[in-house]
């Protein structure tokens, strides 16, 4: 049994308690993590703590917590989960806390509830586009809320979309908005090549701001051998696209072959995700 870390205590995980009170139980009202360590290096650690602290800012919740400080905690329980002999997932949930009655406005003088795990995470794929694992995806209109660059805890608009991807036979589902321009997808940022040019869309609330996502933009800039660009993509563009990629920590630069049963390219994976994979490989943890 892994050891989680709930309110200050380091526990068994079946062991760690939550009141049914808690308002992120309730109202889904709270902002969580998900950051990779592999045999016990982080990918992205920094980065992400820090989208952590701006969105519990965003929603009003005070967390007290400096950045190192949750560097420790991070560090701490990755080492009580023997991280460096294996690769971790660590989840980091903090949610507005626990009230005496249930009620829309927030509480006032309740602490939050800070709550962590760690999980099993598969090795990187490695880089090679012979043998690295594809990916299908189907396609939806975007019909979560207009605030998706905030990493709530509230996540069912989300899991329904990505419900259609795996109800389909697909790994994921891509998003589309009124204006049958791409976002993103379920629980992943996205990204196309055409012609030899890179290009994902514009940083904006339609789209979570990627750890993963923005350590490939930074990697592929600073190497200088490819073009990337951040744009507005079209659904005609995706689907016409010589490749097309998902992003995410846990998938890290996934190949799509095919949408909505229709090959990307020529439904194998493209020479510029195998360049790009191995420029984002070199660089992954020097953003920790």
């Amino acid at each position: 049994m892994s050891t989680a870390y709930l309110n200050g205590e380091y526990l068994p995980l079946d062991q760690a308690k939550i009141s049914p009170l808690d308002r992120g139980f309730l109202f889904g009202d709270g902002i969580y993590e998900v950051i990779p360590y592999y045999s016990g290096k982080s990918v992205g650690l920094i980065p992400h703590i820090q989208r952590m602290i701006n969105g519990l800012a965003e929603i009003e919740i005070n967390c007290d917590k400096t950045l190192d400080q949750w560097k420790v905690l991070l560090d701490d329980l990755i080492a009580q989960n023997d991280g460096d002999n294996q690769n971790l997932g660590v989840y980091v949930h903090v949610s507005r806390g626990t009230d005496s009655i249930r009620n829309h406005a927030y509480p006032i003088d309740v602490a939050p509830t800070i709550f962590c795990f760690t999980f099993a995470i598969k090795d990187p794929e490695p880089v090679n586009r012979e043998i690295a694992t594809t990916y299908t995806v189907t396609t939806t209109q975007d019909l979560r809320w207009k605030r998706c660059h905030i990493k709530s805890t509230a996540l069912l608009g989300n899991v329904i979309h990505y419900q259609q991807g795996h109800a389909s036979g697909n790994n994921e589902c891509l998003l589309y908005n009124e204006q049958n321009e791409l976002t993103e997808g379920s629980s992943v940022n996205a990204f196309i090549v055409k012609d030899g040019v890179i290009s994902t869309p514009i940083q904006d609330n339609q789209i979570l701001p990627g750890i993963t996502r923005r350590i490939i933009i930074d990697s592929i800039k600073a190497d200088g051998s490819l073009k990337l660009e951040e744009r507005t993509i079209t659904m005609e563009e995706v689907h016409n696209a010589d490749e097309v990629w998902i992003s995410s920590s846990s998938k890290e630069i996934a190949p799509i072959v095919a949408i909505d049963g229709n090959n990307v390219g020529d439904g194998k994976i493209g020479p510029i995700w195998e360049k790009a994979f191995a420029i984002y490989t070199a660089a992954k943890f020097t953003h920790s």
